[in-house]
């Protein structure tokens, strides 16, 4: 068999999680497969060749973007040049819509297949977008079961193959076992926050998370509060942030380990993104917050289409837990619903059995599914042209 060359672009830490385990299941499938692209760390060990450093495309927000916008795209006409110089025989953009949907549609119309993994957020706002990704894709791969029937007016060639995240979150731990790794006793309550990844999360949704867990702290002097930092840059901030204003909370901050702060933890108070849907997996109790510049939100409040911003709620297609936006993002609204939360013994078993179920539907051995659908579409494209 002749080597096959892929070219593949991810836009952050979640699309590095995705395109390293496609990338495996593929090298699994076609040894000697190569891959050049964009990727973050995990794609980089898995044998991504990088044209590119991934983090200089993570960028939040409308407006903060707009700084960034010339470099960006001039960085996706230099791709493009390159990929149609050098035709890869498909081409996988890995979420970034905004960045890599441009890239598609380029070299579908120079004749080169293209998959985009993660479907845009079509659901929740912009659903007219269906049909320019038609135009820009050959294959769309979805996480989620329900985003089938939003391309039913262009009849997308699409495949669901689950969430990957499904498949590495356990479904049971020892809590107490858990626990203890962060200095909480045996049956003394936790509560994990979660105030983001980036910079400009930190600097909306700090404060007033560490407010709410002093809030906290004066009803339930016994709750240990554990907050998982991204990085030393971010966990630099916070522990800056701490020793001047809240050294008197029972905190420990901690690098990284996000996921296992989560899993020991009694309930979570968390920004809204991808850990949102984490926690679902790992069935706990949470509060959604979220908080942004003002003319971000202004802009992206009248798109949004969705009832919910938060993966839970989408996913049990109902209000499974409580979404605080903006003005609203306080102690005094945010700490009686993480109470509720914490105590609720009935509200904490629907949480367990709901998100149970959703964790059962996403657990599809998502990479393997991914690659197979892959590799069916350079096969079908190869017969077409022989």
């Amino acid at each position: 068999m002749r080597t096959l060359r892929v070219g593949i672009v991810a836009g952050e830490a979640s699309g590095d999680i995705l395109g390293a385990g496609l990338m495996q299941s593929l090298q699994r499938r076609c040894p000697g497969i190569q891959f050049e692209g964009i990727g973050g760390e995990l794609m980089l060990e898995a044998g991504c060749r990088s044209l590119y450093p991934m983090e200089r495309l993570s960028v939040m927000g409308l407006v903060e973007v707009l700084g960034r916008v010339p470099e960006l795209l001039r960085e996706r006409r230099r791709l493009v040049r390159h990929f149609i110089a050098n035709p890869p025989d498909l081409f996988i953009g890995i979420d970034a819509p905004d960045f890599t949907l441009g890239m598609e549609r380029q070299l579908k119309e120079a004749g080169i297949p293209t998959v985009h993994y993660v479907s845009p957020s079509v659901w929740a706002w912009k659903r007219k977008r269906i049909f320019k990704i038609k135009r820009c894709v050959d294959l769309l791969l979805t996480l989620f079961p329900f985003e089938a029937g939003v391309y039913e007016p262009t009849q997308q060639n699409l495949r669901f193959v689950g969430h990957p995240l499904a498949e590495i979150i356990p479904a049971q731990i020892d809590m107490d076992l858990a626990k203890e790794s962060y200095g909480a006793a045996p049956g003394q309550q936790m509560l994990a926050v979660l105030p983001g990844s980036r910079g400009s999360e930190l600097k909306y949704l700090a404060k007033p998370f560490l407010e709410t867990a002093r809030w906290l702290q004066a009803r339930h002097p016994d709750l240990v509060f554990v907050m998982p930092a991204a990085n030393q840059r971010r966990y630099d901030q916070l522990a800056e942030m701490v020793a001047a204003e809240y050294s008197d909370l029972n905190l420990r901050l901690v690098r990284g380990h996000s996921r296992e702060v989560m899993a020991a933890a009694d309930a979570i108070l968390i920004a809204s993104g991808t850990a949102t849907l984490e926690a679902c997996l790992l069935c706990k109790p949470m509060v959604v917050a979220y908080r942004m510049a003002g003319l971000t939100y202004k802009i992206y409040s009248r798109m949004i289409e969705s009832r919910w911003i938060s993966l839970p709620n989408v996913l049990a297609g109902e209000e499974m837990v409580p979404e605080i936006l903006q003005e609203q993002v306080r102690p005094e609204v945010l700490g009686p619903l993480l109470q509720k939360a914490l105590d609720d013994v009935e509200y904490r078993q629907r949480i367990e059995q709901v998100f149970g179920e959703i964790g059962e539907t996403l657990r599809q051995n998502a990479s393997e599914r991914a690659a197979e659908a892959v590799l069916e579409l350079l096969a079908q494209r190869e017969k077409q042209s022989g």
